[in-house]
């Protein structure tokens, strides 16, 4: 059976097709109530379809905004989304999701087709990489601008468009001086890849804080961005300190740059016989919510993460927050995985 056309639709109400088309893709150029009212019940009974695309361009909106997320399965972006969709809720728009796995092509792809849909704006959360990718992704962005989309960033600001940007740098050192404060003198540091920004930050602002109190992490290792990263670089930091179960003394205490990657670590350890916190105490970062169900209980930096999606939606669907940029300051919390005997 052949699809119920625009013009079928007419023929049904009496009217012309563009008549037809101003009513039921809500321009606002709209008939007489009683045209309109024939219309809406030819539709109806014919069964018709609206062209979503035709409703954009009638109404010169879509509703829709694109969100683009590094990786859904991680607790930080899956509580990003939250806070997007229901902001967006809120405001009568339609989120449509995109999760690249830290794919650079897969990013720029999702962007491509976002645009092609005529989303109102489009939001990108997550660390940035370096160099030309940045570049080629703000060449896209800038002609999506140019024809009047918005832009908000999730993490360091591109070149133009909004940005809500956690306080990295600043949050993870008050965390090396909370640790310190509460005894801590002996640390070492779980670091993620060098070419992502948030990695680099939490890092420089851990290590450079522990500088002002006269001390220097033991070890420092590096892994993937993830719970298997964490697994892997507390295996190779555990063998560099020699750590073994029972050993007394001060245990050492880790900053693991995402609590994700904490997690990890402490599976790690936990099959080499190690304790937390007895024999090596860890803080991570994020403050995610698997952490309410997580035994012992972990130190980290708290990040108000589905609030910072619900202020991107407000700043993206804000006529007068093209460039504004917000920073999003995290609250140091110190739990059992640091506590000293």
């Amino acid at each position: 059976m052949a699809a119920v056309t625009l013009q079928d639709v007419a023929t049904r109400a009496g009217v012309s097709q563009a008549t037809a088309s101003r009513v039921l893709n809500g321009s606002s150029r709209i008939p007489g109530e009683g045209v309109a009212d024939r219309v809406r019940a030819a539709a109806r009974e014919l069964g018709y379809v609206p062209n979503a695309q035709a409703q954009a361009l009638a109404r010169s909106s879509t509703g829709v905004l694109g969100l683009i997320v590094h990786d859904i399965a991680d607790p930080y972006f899956s509580s990003i989304v939250r806070g997007v969709q229901t902001a967006a809720r809120t405001a009568c728009k339609q989120v449509l999701l995109a999760s690249t796995d830290r794919d650079f092509d897969v990013e720029r792809a999702s962007v491509s087709t976002f645009i092609a849909h005529r989303a109102d704006a489009i939001v990108l959360a997550g660390s940035r990489q370096s160099g030309h990718l940045d570049r080629d992704l703000e060449a896209e962005f800038g002609r999506y601008r140019d024809n009047g989309g918005r832009v908000v960033v999730i993490g360091q600001p591109l070149a133009f468009g909004a940005a809500v940007e956690p306080e990295n740098q600043f949050a993870s050192s008050e965390l090396a001086e909370a640790l310190v404060a509460a005894g801590h003198r002996q640390f070492a540091v779980i670091g993620g890849p060098a070419s992502i920004r948030t990695a680099v930050d939490r890092r420089n602002g851990f290590v450079e804080a522990l500088g002002r109190c006269g001390l220097t992490p033991l070890v420092e290792v590096s892994g993937a961005f993830t719970r298997d990263g964490g697994f892997s670089a507390a295996q190779r930091l555990a063998a560099a300190l020699q750590l073994q179960p029972g050993l007394g003394g001060p245990p050492v205490c880790v900053f693991a740059v995402t609590d994700v990657m904490a997690i990890g670590a402490i599976a790690a350890w936990r099959e080499l016989g190690l304790t937390v916190p007895r024999d090596v105490c860890i803080a991570g970062f994020d403050d995610i919510p698997t952490l309410r169900d997580h035994t012992p209980s972990l130190s980290t930096v708290a990040l108000p993460l589905e609030e910072i999606g619900a202020r991107a939606v407000d700043l993206a669907l804000s006529p007068d927050a093209d460039d504004l940029r917000e920073r999003i300051p995290g609250r140091v919390v110190l739990r059992d995985s640091t506590r000293l005997p």
